[in-house]
């Protein structure tokens, strides 16, 4: 099949319009009865009514005696009366009938027994007092739950209370996700593998969407990985359109490739209506039907993926039960930085959040369709329409939450440059304190000193070497931080040298060989502190950063570094060895340097900051770190001077 252009993308209202009216929704789903204790979680196709009252019976609301109410009548203190116990005063305990002739329960803290058959009280009982009267709770016949109500576990007492021993409930919606792709390999297949084939990737999308899709309330199926072949799809796609599931979903193979065919059929077996949605991720969906089914066509990439089920499949599965669309909570925030949009495309922006004094800031994740950690760490999205070109700094901005407010009050907003302890201490924090979170951004130690003067982050990561002076930090925090009080603490020493292939196949001996025109490099961004450790290296071997291949070529970590040495797209790359470590990689060292955290002292007495702090002091933390190699950490947690 050939490529195919985005002929009939629509704007995302418009799309979702389209595809929502489609269907007449409240008839897809017929009804069932079910046994009651089956019911939680489900939705009700039909009223539900009590079949007798609760109670059935006056009952008694407290241990004491049943008494008529008007044979107390005239008691006081200083005329108390005299009852005889079963002729005009009957023990009953709490929930038990009252005798016949009886309509008020006397507490028996209230009473005084004379002897075993004579009791005195000082005060009259009106009528009803301490009962529960027949259909207090419910009366018979009347409504419990109406229609397209999702039943709670509360509800499933009142509904046996009741006598209900049945509901009738809607048919939960059926749905088949269809992976597809020529290199893709089942999770399961790769037990005792190290990695998967050269060439081949794990498929976890569809199991992604398969849960997503449970929480909608919906049974969904998953169906092996179908080939990139049509004649393929073409048969899968049609049994189940016209088996029992009520929507179908591809996986991949939506978008404008020539080996995307998921447009095509539902064309040619059915109505295309969408291909495309002016939204970013998610811009290849296909909306369309097939034998009076929906079918939809769901970007390959994961963030793609699940904005688009959530846009589309989520409405669609609500709707067909009857039940409305949550109105989703959100924040103001004010963005990190001024992120960018293109016009005509509404883009949704994952993002970490964290209150940092007076401003609740939005720290945008990497942007990337096919980042599946965008969407583990976000804590919540940030919609930019598509009438505007991006936004900025100044002006708060409305965030979906993905998690908790009372999460995102107490997330410590870390930037600056990347560290393995970060992590370490990332899980130590959580492990003492779980309603505490670390969002850590990796932009570099000059970035996070510039973020911590923008107000932008409670602490920031720093390992700035002065060249002149041979120390940390200590100058680049007087330069970029005129004013601002801060305190700085010793995170960890590292050693930082050269990551290479593991066996060194090309013989690598130190950093003064990176020039070698056989050798291909990979460089840390502008800004951090292992590009401001390479120039000065460099200098002092008197090279030239014009003669290295690669050293234009960036990453914002230490283990992207790694990672790319041990793809083979590098020879050789700055980092820290722990990061060569996790890898199995070798590593030529070329100096230990000291990592610090920058804490303004507006936030260091805070009581996040204090947690954090004594999480670094810990044992604990000191032994997982040693562990993991490369790291020294004879002063962590130490005060330095810093002025």
């Amino acid at each position: 099949m050939s490529r195919r252009i985005y002929l009939k993308m629509k704007p995302l209202s418009e799309a979702r319009d389209l595809f929502l009216r489609r269907w007449d929704l409240e008839r897809m789903l017929s009804g069932e009865t079910i046994p009651t204790l089956e019911a939680p979680g489900r939705v009700t196709a039909a009223p539900v009514f009590a079949r007798f009252s609760m109670p059935t019976f006056h009952a008694a609301a407290m241990d004491g005696v049943a008494v008529g109410a008007e044979a107390t009548f005239g008691s006081t203190p200083e005329s108390p009366r005299r009852l005889t116990v079963g002729r005009d005063a009957h023990w009953v305990n709490t929930g038990q009938a009252l005798p016949p002739g009886t309509d008020a329960v006397i507490m028996v803290e209230h009473l005084h027994q004379i002897d075993e058959t004579t009791l005195e009280i000082q005060a009259a009982a009106f009528p009803w007092q301490h009962v529960r009267k027949v259909g207090e709770d419910i009366v018979a016949t009347e409504l419990l739950l109406p229609q397209n109500h999702l039943i709670t576990p509360y509800e499933l007492g009142a509904l046996l209370g009741a006598g209900v021993l049945e509901v009738e409930v809607k048919r939960r919606p059926r749905v088949l996700v269809i992976p597809t792709g020529d290199e893709l390999v089942e999770a399961e297949s790769l037990r005792g593998a190290e990695v998967p084939p050269a060439g081949r990737v794990v498929e976890f999308n569809s199991w992604v969407l398969v849960n997503l899709i449970r929480q909608w309330g919906a049974v969904c199926d998953r169906h092996s990985i179908v080939p990139d072949q049509p004649e393929v799809l073409r048969r899968v796609l049609l049994e189940a359109a016209v088996g029992d599931y009520h929507v179908v979903i591809v996986n991949a193979g939506s978008s404008a490739g020539s080996e995307d065919h998921t447009a095509n059929l539902i064309e040619e077996l059915g109505e295309l209506l969408v291909h495309g949605v002016a939204i970013m991720p998610g811009k290849p969906t296909v909306l369309g039907e097939i034998a009076g089914k929906p079918v939809v066509g769901n970007p390959g990439y994961p963030v793609s993926a699940v904005i688009s089920l959530e846009q589309f499949v989520r409405p669609l599965l609500l709707r067909m039960q009857g039940l409305p669309e949550p109105e989703p909570e959100e924040v103001e925030a004010y963005p990190s930085q001024k992120v960018p949009s293109k016009l005509g495309v509404e883009e949704f922006i994952r993002v970490n959040l964290g209150r940092v004094g007076e401003r609740l800031i939005a720290t945008p994740l990497p942007r990337g369709a096919g980042s599946i950690t965008s969407l583990t760490k976000a804590a919540g999205f940030l919609r930019i329409p598509d009438t505007v070109e991006g936004v900025t700094e100044e002006k708060p901005q409305r965030v979906t939450l993905l998690t908790s407010r009372k999460g995102v009050e107490r997330t410590l907003v870390v930037v600056g440059s990347h560290d393995i302890t970060l992590d370490v201490m990332a899980n130590l924090l959580k492990k003492y304190d779980p309603e505490m979170a670390i969002a850590s951004t990796n932009v570099g130690s000059l970035g996070g000193l510039l973020a911590l003067r923008k107000g932008n982050a409670h602490l920031a990561g720093s390992h700035l070497l002065d060249t002149e002076t041979g120390d940390y930090n200590t100058s680049y925090i007087r330069r970029y931080l005129p004013g601002v009080e801060v305190r700085l603490v010793n995170l960890v020493y590292r050693e930082q040298g050269l990551i290479i292939p593991r066996g060194n196949p090309k013989g690598i001996k130190g950093l003064a060989e990176i020039i070698r025109p056989d050798l291909s490099f990979v460089n840390r961004q502008a800004g951090s502190g292992t590009r401001i450790l390479l120039d000065w290296q460099l200098k002092q071997l008197g090279l030239d950063p014009r003669s290295i291949s690669g050293y234009e070529r960036e990453e914002y970590t230490h283990m992207a570094v790694a990672v790319d040495v041990l793809s083979g797209t590098a020879d050789a790359g700055m980092g820290i060895y722990a990061a060569a470590q996790a890898l199995g990689l070798d590593f030529l060292p070329v100096i230990t340097e000291r990592y610090d955290l920058v804490i303004p002292a507006v936030h260091f007495d805070g009581p996040l900051v204090q947690t954090l702090l004594r999480i670094i002091s810990s044992e604990e933390f000191k032994n997982q770190v040693m562990a993991l190699g490369g790291y020294d950490v004879r002063e962590t947690g130490t005060l330095i001077p810093c002025r």
